[in-house]
């Protein structure tokens, strides 16, 4: 093993937890919308073939593949591309979309099982919904003790992702597991702080630190507990370059380090 400050990210098994992907007809457009939502203009097209050629010369094990559905009409196109690219790349992991105001959500979900997916990502600002509206309940009832949901959470233009009501749909259904994205408050950080520390939450680094300092990431992970944090790149917007030289600034120690980059979401996901 490495001693501290005599490693880099060369010397890890990586995952990247949360990356979002297209068709190729539509994945640049997909990717270019992401980049104006945000105002940070995105480093990829959103290809799959992208991902994997931007990934591969840092060795990443593993991608999350998530598409957020923004109307209901979408999801089941979404879900089967999901599916056949983790079909063909053995490096995929996959989450399925949903959608809150979509007809048979219950069957959609055991759907997204049948197809072999390991997940749901909801992205309340892009979907426009109250992450703790009624609609959205449906569909953490038909999830909750079956598939983990990744969520965006936290922006300071928008109350659909507040991190306040994640903690109150964390409250209402205690075996939903929950993915907090961007250490469980992208631009929200004290709000996240105050309310989305608890048992049970999970969270990803994806787009934390081009948005909040060095210190600032470091002390939310080791409040959060590292132990329940993932690494992510939020592909298109970032690359890996980038990221894990980001991520290796906060100069954690080398067993964090390992926990981060995938020991604990291999664990969470009963991953070998």
């Amino acid at each position: 093993m490495n001693t501290e400050n005599e490693y880099t990210w060369r010397d890890f098994e990586i995952i990247d937890t949360h990356t979002h992907v297209f068709p190729g007809k539509v994945s640049a457009k997909a990717a270019y919308n992401i980049g104006r939502f945000y105002d940070l203009p995105a480093q990829h097209d959103g290809s799959c073939d992208e991902l994997l050629a931007n990934g591969a010369p840092y060795g990443i094990s593993k991608y999350v593949i998530c598409s957020v559905a923004t109307t209901p009409h979408q999801v089941t196109e979404i879900n089967n591309f999901i599916s056949a690219q983790q079909a063909e790349h053995k490096e995929f992991y996959g989450f399925g979309a949903l959608h809150p105001m979509m007809d048979g959500v219950g069957d959609e979900v055991e759907r997204i099982i049948s197809l072999g997916l390991h997940g749901i990502k909801l992205h309340p600002d892009f979907q426009c919904f109250d992450i703790d509206c009624p609609e959205a309940y449906e569909m953490y009832e038909a999830a909750r003790g079956r598939l983990p949901i990744l969520f965006h959470v936290g922006d300071d233009r928008y109350e659909y992702s507040s991190p306040r009501k994640l903690a109150k749909v964390a409250d209402d259904f205690p075996d939903l597991k929950i993915i907090a994205a961007h250490l469980g408050g992208f631009r929200k950080w004290d709000e996240a702080w105050d309310y989305l520390k608890r048992p049970g939450i999970k969270y990803d680094v994806s787009s934390t630190m081009p948005v909040a300092s060095i210190g600032r990431t470091k002390k939310q992970l080791y409040y959060m507990g590292v132990e329940n944090c993932f690494f992510g790149t939020d592909y298109p917007l970032w690359n890996y370059g980038e990221a894990l030289e980001r991520f290796m600034s906060l100069e954690l120690p080398y067993e964090d380090c390992k926990k981060v980059f995938s020991e604990n979401f291999k664990e969470f996901m009963g991953i070998e």
